[in-house]
């Protein structure tokens, strides 16, 4: 038995993701937690929402919610739709934490002793009337590239081009509006990542079975134009963690925070202790998933991400951890394993939340249940290239793959067996060769589905999935039990016997995919988390005749014509 400690890119607390978010980071990695502890390896799976830095701010802002309110609110708000989307955190933690406060803490101090972090100088707009200092994203303007009157500091929504506050014409403060801003210097930590580019270069060339679009995306950061730079880890912002080396004040540093890059990524890891926390235990329970000396050498750390978190994940957290581990007793564990995925687009175009374009999670859970939507994001995942979702495509998925082959196939077997059997598998007859075909052809397929799950090949996963469950309908159609009955009924019970245990492993099959789906047919095949099926033929003799079952309502309906075209409409715009 293994031990996987499993991270999902934390999500951002301004508001509800879309299925582009869900489908970059939380879903994959949830898949892989359910596949890893049904083969019984221990698994701890962490999340969290990323709460520090300018955008929870103004969010609040305009809520009118003093920003630790507004935080403590959507938090709920995206546990709430996590759950919807059966995804198995261990811990769903908060970024704001005390546990973060302290580990980010510690951080910052250790990479100090370690002659990691340097005090620099440096020009900010200042906004009198809201008197602080404005990060760059809270000031707004003219771009003077393409005109759009509402462009950000950093950069421009509109036509992208990344900016300066002071490239902005007729600059105004996000907060309050107010043009009656200046210049002013004001002090910053930087961390020297510079000083650990050949350290970072030489473990990132060592992972030699990452994806190519990890670690192609790494070296791009760290190889082109100047390479990898330092970074400010501080801001002057009210919202954050306070700057402290420890329990210790850091002169200079009075009223600042450390900037949401630096504490996002160790909320991983305090996640953990508050998980440890509420489960009453003590710190060497979740050290042992996280300290190197202390248990976590044993650990298969996995981390799943969307692309543009990638560099982040591949050098900037690196750079802390490697940096702190200068310091003697800091065996901090790096990760083994960045699963990254390219974007979804949504219909031509892209998913935008400002926009309010495409599908998002509260929304989906409005008109389907989870599974339909797991189903769809699992089957087409961004792995290889940009993927796009369509209601198209996702009508033909769900109709085909869930309704004609999954959910017929469990119907046909139950009604069939109950109108010439009862509600009991039954017995007589024996296997003949068309069943001793099957199992050698499923052998094939759960053994090639089990190496596909394990290398994180999600697509092609899928794929075997859906081959498994449509063998059981070319086995029907093949051998036609209904019509064997009316010459040889042992023979015909026979066919049915192997055909209700099939129904029993594809529900431990799809449990990763499709867990209330799978939930749903083993109670209806009157069994409880069954164990996975190491021996196949083994498996399809699970059920003893007499064993009774009941006919499930109808698995997964299918979607008209009209509602995607509904659907299609009600998600092309804003949200209301």
């Amino acid at each position: 038995m293994a031990r996987i400690l499993i991270t999902s890119a934390i999500p951002y607390i301004n508001g509800i993701k879309h299925l582009g978010n869900l489908v970059g980071s939380q879903m994959p990695a949830d898949l892989y937690a359910r596949y890893m502890r049904q083969r019984g390896h221990e698994v701890l799976f962490l999340c969290a929402t990323d709460e520090h830095g300018t955008p929870a701010e103004l969010a609040a802002a305009k809520t009118g919610e003093p920003v630790a309110d507004y935080c403590a609110r959507m938090w709920g708000v995206q546990k709430e739709l996590s759950d919807g989307f059966r995804l198995s955190f261990d811990k769903f933690g908060r970024s704001s934490s005390p546990q973060n406060h302290r580990l980010t803490q510690h951080f910052a101090a250790m990479l100090d002793q370690a002659g990691l972090i340097r005090e620099v100088s440096e020009k900010q707009v200042y906004s009198i009337a809201d008197g602080r200092f404005l990060p760059d994203r809270y000031i707004e303007g003219t771009c003077p590239n393409c005109g759009y009157d509402r462009a950000r500091g950093d950069q421009c929504e509109n036509c992208t081009k990344q900016l300066d506050p002071t490239d902005l014409i007729d600059p105004r403060s996000a907060i309050s509006g107010s043009t009656d801003l200046e210049v002013r210097e004001t002090k910053h930590l930087y961390l020297m990542q510079k000083n650990l580019r050949g350290e970072l270069s030489d473990w990132i060339d060592s992972k030699t079975d990452w994806p190519v679009l990890t670690t192609s995306i790494a070296r791009k950061w760290l190889n082109d134009g100047d390479g990898l730079q330092d970074r400010g880890i501080t801001r002057d912002l009210d919202w954050g963690v306070p700057v402290q080396k420890g329990d210790d004040p850091w002169p200079g540093m009075e009223g600042k925070v450390f900037y949401v890059w630096f504490d996002a990524p160790i909320e991983y890891i305090a996640c953990a202790g508050e998980w440890a926390a509420e489960q009453g235990l003590d710190d060497a329970a979740w050290e042992r998933w996280w300290r190197t000396t202390r248990g976590a050498d044993d650990v298969r750390y996995v981390q799943f991400m969307g692309k543009d978190n990638v560099p982040f994940h591949t050098l900037s957290f690196p750079a802390t951890i490697m940096g702190a581990n200068r310091i003697e007793g800091q065996d901090w564990k790096l990760v083994d394993y960045i699963k990254s995925f390219n974007y979804l687009n949504y219909e031509g175009g892209q998913f935008s939340t400002s926009q309010g374009r495409g599908v998002f999670m509260d929304q989906a859970l409005s008109i389907l249940p989870s599974d339909y939507w797991r189903w769809w994001l699992l089957s087409h995942p961004p792995e290889s290239s940009d993927t796009e979702f369509t209601w198209e495509n996702f009508q033909a998925s769900v109709n085909k793959d869930l309704a004609d082959v999954l959910g017929n196939f469990v119907s046909r077997v139950t009604k069939f067996c109950r109108s010439k059997f009862g509600e009991v598998v039954p017995e007589g007859g024996a296997f003949g060769e068309a069943e001793t075909a099957l199992i050698a052809d499923l052998t094939t397929r759960v053994r090639a589905y089990e190496r596909h799950m394990e290398a994180i090949e999600i697509r092609k996963a899928a794929a075997e999935l859906r081959g498994i469950w449509a063998a059981g309908n070319e086995y029907l159609q093949l051998n036609a039990p209904w019509t064997v009955f009316k010459t040889d009924p042992d023979r015909a019970a026979a066919m049915v016997r192997l055909s209700l245990n099939l129904i029993r492993l594809y529900a431990i099959l799809s449990r990763p995919f499709i867990p209330d789906a799978a939930a749903e047919i083993s109670e209806a095949m009157g069994v409880e988390d069954a164990g996975w099926p190491d021996d196949v033929a083994a498996a399809l003799e699970a059920l003893p005749a007499g064993h009774t079952f009941t006919v499930p309502d109808v698995t997964f309906r299918k979607i008209t014509d009209e509602e995607r075209e509904t659907w299609k409409a009600q998600f092309s715009g804003v949200r209301g």
